[in-house]
C-alpha cells in the first residue's frame, strides 16, 4: 500500500506544477485546464493521504513486503455469483435512460424504473426467505 500511496502522491507532484506552466503558458484566459488539471493534482494527494492513514491502521500488506509471495495476499474476498442475467437488464436500462436525456423525460422515467427493477433483482437475486407481511 506504500507503493500506491506514492503513486497517488506523485500525481500531486506532477500535475501542480504542469497547472501552473499550463496557466503561464495560456496566460491565465484558459481556466478550464488549470481547474482541471488542479483538481487532478489534488484527487491524488487526497488519494495518497487516505492510503497513507489506512496504511497506518491495517497490518502490513503482503506488497510492502519485498520478499512477499502472491499466496500471501489470497485470502476471503466473498461471494460472487458464479452466473447472473441482471446485469444485462441493468445494463440495457442504463443505455434506455442515457437515451432519455437526449429523447425525453418519458424515456428517461422508464429507464429509471426499469433499473430500479433490474438493481433490486440483482441485489436480491439469492434472497430465498419468506416474507412475513
Amino acid at each position: 500500500m506504500k507503493q500506491t500511496s506514492a503513486l497517488f502522491n506523485a500525481a500531486f507532484i506532477f500535475f501542480v506544477p504542469v497547472t501552473i506552466i499550463y496557466g503561464f503558458f495560456t496566460k491565465w484566459q484558459e481556466p478550464v485546464g488549470v481547474v482541471a488539471m488542479l483538481l487532478l493534482g489534488l484527487m491524488g494527494l487526497m488519494f495518497g493521504m487516505y492510503l497513507r492513514l489506512t496504511m497506518k491502521k491495517l497490518d502490513r500488506d503482503p506488497a510492502d513486503d519485498p520478499r512477499g509471495e502472491q499466496w500471501m495476499q489470497e485470502g476471503e474476498y466473498g461471494f460472487f455469483s458464479p452466473h447472473s442475467w441482471w446485469p444485462l437488464p441493468l445494463a440495457a436500462s442504463a443505455i434506455i435512460v442515457f437515451l432519455g436525456l437526449r429523447l425525453g423525460l418519458w424515456v428517461f422515467l422508464v429507464g429509471v424504473v426499469f433499473g430500479a427493477v433490474a438493481l433490486i433483482g440483482w441485489v436480491f437475486e439469492y434472497f430465498r426467505q419468506d416474507m412475513a407481511i
